[in-house]
């Protein structure tokens, strides 16, 4: 995936236009500054107490509120102050180019990218990506600045719609590009999967992309950002339609009758559910948006439940001051 020229192309500053670069001033800032290093060393923010080991601690490091409480001196590491590494996956598959609300699933999916990216960036952090476009695997190398993140957008916007299928092709998957993620990038950081995770199962079976998923949790701070739109939810009571299958380009008549409706409403929940069990299993940070909903709003609520999780559970941990 080349990155063209972000003036040359009326029609890339046409799609840069549709992300609503407001974002800046609607997230930016929320969570500046705000995320930890990765090693111990001198730094500024609060590790784990420890007991005081004379001739080798440093007094100015002593935790007195914890020395109160157990009467017992104690120290409190801090963690380095160090560059983040950040890496998101980005679903760029046919069904990604569908939306029935105020936008479609793949404009939300590049803001989802760009909030992250500005929630989580500070000075020196890089920040990459890899896209799942037209069934291979591609990876665009890690920067920093925001130059670099208008370089990431145009790389987006630039990228064709639709597919190209080849026959007996070997084609990659959400779970083949999570493996890929996880076996290029090694060193710790935050990692954000941006899907709508169509692929899952509706009623039972394996899915493909958990096992690969857990694996990623396991090393780094996940967050899932789920991409959803109405109608893969419920459809109306319209009569003979003709809808096309994004990935195969199948066209199939259907006659949308209060039965049918009625049943592909279950198999959306269950597969929603599916998708939802898969994360709380894999342990990892789940944010669902919407094209019909206001998503910068949402995601700006998501984060402030976060911080206030955060917030709440550091008041109840043993050994962290009130």
């Amino acid at each position: 995936m080349n990155t063209p020229a972000i003036g040359s192309d009326p029609r890339l500053r046409a799609a840069l236009r549709r992300l609503d670069l407001r974002i800046v001033h609607r997230l930016d800032g929320l969570l500046h500054g705000e995320h930890l290093g990765l090693r111990l060393g001198p730094g500024s923010e609060a590790a784990e107490a420890r007991l005081y080991q004379p001739g080798e601690d440093d007094v100015r490091h002593m935790d007195w509120a914890v020395t109160a409480r157990t009467d017992t001196p104690h120290v409190r590491d801090v963690v380095a102050d160090r560059e983040l590494e950040s890496w998101t996956l980005l679903d760029l598959s046919p069904s990604m180019d569908f939306g029935t609300g105020l936008r479609s699933k793949r404009d939300v999916a590049v803001g989802a990218l760009v909030a992250t990216n500005l929630l989580t960036q500070r000075v020196g952090d890089r920040f990459g990506a890899h896209f799942l476009h037209q069934g291979r695997v591609r990876r665009w190398p890690a920067r920093s600045g925001k130059e670099a993140l208008l370089s990431l957008l145009a790389t987006v916007a630039a990228a064709p719609q639709g597919d190209v299928r080849t026959p007996d092709e070997s084609r990659a998957t959400l779970a083949d590009a999570v493996t890929d993620l996880v076996r290029t990038r090694r060193r710790r950081g935050l990692r954000v999967v941006i899907s709508d995770f169509l692929d899952t199962p509706a009623f039972g079976g394996e899915v493909p992309w958990e096992r690969s998923l857990r694996q990623l949790g396991s090393r780094h701070q996940v967050l899932v950002v789920e991409v959803v739109d109405p109608r893969e939810l419920d459809v109306p009571e319209v009569g003979d339609v003709a809808l096309r299958d994004p990935t195969t380009g199948r066209v199939r008549d259907v006659r949308l009758t209060r039965a049918v409706r009625e049943r592909y409403r279950r198999a959306a929940m269950a597969q929603r559910e599916a998708v939802r069990g898969a994360l709380r299993r894999c342990g990892v940070h789940h944010l669902v948006l919407r094209t019909d909903r206001d998503w910068v709003l949402d995601t700006a609520r998501f984060v402030i439940h976060q911080r206030r999780t955060a917030h709440h559970m550091a008041r109840h941990t043993p050994g962290v001051p009130r």
